[in-house]
């Protein structure tokens, strides 16, 4: 097929790109910026645009699809000539749809987990070389990209992220892959940018669960009132298995899964991890991998990119990196942390970095979420703020919704690196939790100078 991509420097957008490039389908795309991964990932395919803009003459009557990136918008030229010829636009979602309807689609959904979880049912099929086509958002140990379309796999095992489809699709992206087993890790709000309220956001998980085909299956973390009660009152004629976190234990900074065989170790820690474990190994079992064959490959899962990710260590302090933003990941990411290394002090520096928390409004969702840090930092910019076009927030306000008063606050990328290089790290694990990247911080140079 020939398929064109608008907007194809996106991390998921490239990622797709790649894989039906590598399945044999023709590719083109245009993009008015694309940064690194992407940029050298679609270069060494031949794929990267000669140059960056929008270019209508691309869009020809002999394209057989045009695929439509969150990042274009919908006055954008090349989507408006592809309208124009009536050519079949899908979103991104729409398309791993297309590709996958005759196939047992697997969708993992949730507020938090759910690239974890997908992480570690895709390590536990390839530990035992079974061949699955899967979308993740993160890039893992061992797979070349984060997405494999293929005209074989009987599976496809997809991340099903509650965000909207494209800028002329407004229905969020998990709505429209209906899946044959679902998986749903919990629900938290987040991104009040497009669900004000938290009653509209829920109302997108009762939507979701209308979706699952007939006589399929949903997995649930049944530890959440929330989601259980929408699974419980769902009309939909499906079957329903709950999961909740498994009995474990830390033992000289090693976490030990109880198991029937006795105690094994992971090298992943964390409730949170342990409860999206258990998720996993209900899907495992589903796609045909009993609990034994799960346990063996699941002891040496390392994490997905970027969620509590080890990036440096030294004698007596550690360093760790993750994804979280949102107050509910925030809150289990730092709780992992302390519970892990409980004799250690721990440092915490979350960024505030989202439309959702950078909202006055939403600061309160923040409440005890940095309790279990001995020192609790929080980095902002005021020009994100204005930039997002909200209502500046006082370190009063950060102070009140966090409900600690000694919380150390910085607004000034400088003022916060001061901090960090004059710090004694001794008998320290130090956990940066962001989207973003505190103002430019550079965390190679950092690494490098807590190991001196």
């Amino acid at each position: 097929m020939k398929i064109h991509f608008i907007a194809i420097g996106g991390s998921a957008m490239h990622n797709l790109a790649l894989a039906l490039h590598k399945k044999g389908d023709t590719i083109t795309g245009s993009d008015d910026e694309i940064f690194e991964p992407s940029r050298d990932r679609l270069q060494n395919a031949g794929l990267l645009p000669e140059k960056e803009g929008w270019f209508p003459e691309k869009i020809t009557s002999n394209l057989d699809a045009v695929i439509l990136g969150m990042h274009a918008k919908a006055d954008n030229p090349e989507l408006l000539k592809a309208q124009e010829l009536g050519l079949n636009i899908y979103s991104y979602p729409e398309y791993l749809y297309e590709a996958s309807k005759n196939k047992t689609r697997v969708v993992i959904g949730g507020s938090h987990g759910k690239t974890t979880i997908t992480s570690m049912i895709l390590h536990v099929m390839n530990y035992h070389n079974k061949d699955i086509d899967y979308m993740v958002g993160a890039q893992l140990e061992g797979f070349d990209t984060m997405v494999k379309i293929s005209d074989t796999a009987d599976f496809m095992v997809i991340e099903g992220d509650e965000y909207l489809s494209s800028p002329i699709d407004r229905r969020p992206k998990f709505h429209l892959y209906k899946p044959n087993i679902a998986l749903l890790s919990g629900i938290a709000w987040d991104h009040i940018n497009v669900f004000p309220t938290w009653e509209n956001y829920v109302e997108q998980f009762k939507i979701f669960l209308t979706k699952i085909t007939d006589g399929g299956i949903i997995v649930y973390n049944e530890e959440d009132e929330t989601l259980s009660q929408l699974v419980e009152e769902t009309p939909n004629p499906i079957k329903k298995y709950p999961y909740r976190t498994p009995d474990f234990s830390v033992s000289n900074g090693v976490t030990l899964l109880e198991t029937t065989e006795g105690d094994l170790p992971l090298e992943i820690f964390g409730r949170h991890n342990l409860n999206n474990l258990e998720g996993a190994r209900w899907i495992c079992q589903l796609m045909g991998i009993d609990t034994d064959d799960f346990y063996e490959a699941i002891a040496s899962f390392k994490g997905a990119g970027k969620r509590l990710e080890k990036i440096a260590e030294t004698q007596n302090s550690v360093v760790f990196k993750d994804y979280a933003h949102s107050p509910s990941k925030v809150k289990a990411t730092t709780e992992a942390v302390k519970e892990q290394f409980s004799d250690r002090k721990l440092i915490a520096i979350l960024e505030l970095h989202t439309y959702s928390s950078l909202s006055p409004e939403f600061l309160k969702e923040y409440r005890g979420a940095l309790n279990q840090a001995d020192v609790a930092v929080v980095f902002y910019s005021p020009k994100a703020v204005m930039i997002k076009q909200l209502e500046s927030i006082k370190r009063e306000q950060i102070e009140t919704a966090f409900q600690r008063e000694d919380m150390v606050i910085f607004t000034n990328p400088a003022d916060l690196k001061t901090f960090l290089y004059t710090h004694n790290y001794e008998d320290s694990v130090l956990l940066f939790m962001s989207s973003g990247n505190y103002g430019g911080l550079d965390l190679d140079e950092l690494k490098e100078y807590i190991k001196k």
